[in-house]
């Protein structure tokens, strides 16, 4: 073989192991039922439920973050992250937990916050002056 065939070779079986890892780590949103019936680690979107109990005690333990998730069906569920609780947190509109419901309550391995932009007001008070 010559050395181009083995290089162009290598590229393709390169381009399939990045496409194969990418698609992986693509997976939709999923609520707290479906994340109920599955074996694998899901993504679940939804709103910080305000009403309910968050627990963190950094002097006890630091990695222990307990919050109430209110998803698109309107179902809420406890989440459990084994992490520091984000700054900013209560401020969140929006929750993306990804992990795995464990009995009554979802496990989370990572957690995301869409948290509103600080330049929201100041465009609106620009758009209402034109």
């Amino acid at each position: 073989m010559k050395k181009i065939h083995i290089i162009g070779l290598f590229m393709v079986v390169l381009a399939v192991v990045l496409l194969l890892s990418a698609s992986k780590d693509m997976s939709s949103y999923a609520t707290f039922a479906q994340a109920d019936t599955s074996s694998r680690p899901v993504k679940v979107v939804g709103v910080l439920a305000k009403d309910k109990e968050m627990y963190y005690e950094p002097a006890k333990d630091p990695n222990y973050f307990s919050f109430y998730v209110r998803d698109s069906d309107g179902i809420e569920r406890k989440v459990i992250l084994h992490d520091a609780k984000p700054q900013d947190f209560e401020m969140s509109e929006q929750i993306v937990v990804t992990g795995q419901m464990e009995q009554e309550h979802f496990v989370a391995s990572d957690l995301l916050m869409k948290c509103p932009s600080k330049y929201k007001d100041e465009e609106i008070s620009v758009r209402s002056d034109i």
